[in-house]
């Protein structure tokens, strides 16, 4: 197992604070921010940012590999690559907790054994919905799928715009950020890579 692979298996057994602590420390924010938690606008603030964090945070009360542990073995001959493409997807940014909003291309080569497609979608959300660099979760995609289904190989393109570049630093909105992670033979046959990168680019021309 790769260290990336033994990385993304790891879980936190740190003791997570209780919602009251959290809801405090939302107050805390509002009050650094120069208002008054106090107010009626803000009062039930804190209750709905926990709430949301709730939401935005799932992905670390999920297993990838459960979710792609149910494959089935009959491809029937099947030999081509499966693509899923323009996956919606909504993440934070680890360095500032703020949004970036995209899209995910994710596919493979079966070997032997095929998974839902519903499940590749659940996968990149399950990531998204964590603390997260876009380069970060590209890999960890990939190394999921890899390690569940032993695949000929594996592609994971995601496209981005991240509201910490747009609002804050340099403020050039509207940039979009590519990454991908490419495994077995999408990363050793050029010509396999360009025809995964040309189906997940030109949704009009693929069909």
């Amino acid at each position: 197992m790769t260290a990336t692979a033994k990385q993304i298996k790891k879980t936190s057994h740190q003791r997570r604070p209780s919602r009251e602590m959290a809801e405090e420390a939302v107050r805390t924010l509002i009050a650094w921010a120069g208002d008054d938690p106090t107010r009626e606008g803000v009062l039930d603030t804190p209750k709905r940012v926990v709430n949301a964090y709730g939401d935005f945070f799932s992905g670390y009360d999920e297993d990838p590999t459960a979710i792609l542990s149910r494959t089935f073995d009959e491809v029937d001959g099947y030999d081509d690559m499966v693509l899923l493409r323009s996956i919606d997807i909504s993440s934070h940014c680890e360095h500032h907790m703020v949004p970036f909003i995209g899209t995910a291309h994710i596919a493979y080569l079966p070997a032997d054994r095929i998974v839902g497609l519903s499940k590749l979608a659940r996968v990149a959300e399950i990531y998204a919905r964590r603390l997260q660099t876009q380069e970060s979760m590209t890999t960890q995609i990939a190394i999921s799928i890899e390690t569940a289904l032993a695949p000929l190989g594996v592609a994971v393109m995601i496209e981005a715009i991240h509201q910490c570049m747009s609002l804050r630093g340099v403020q050039k909105r509207n940039v979009t950020t590519v990454t991908t992670k490419f495994l077995g033979q999408f990363k050793s046959d050029i010509t396999i890579q360009n025809r995964f990168i040309d189906l997940a680019r030109n949704a009009k021309s693929s069909y």
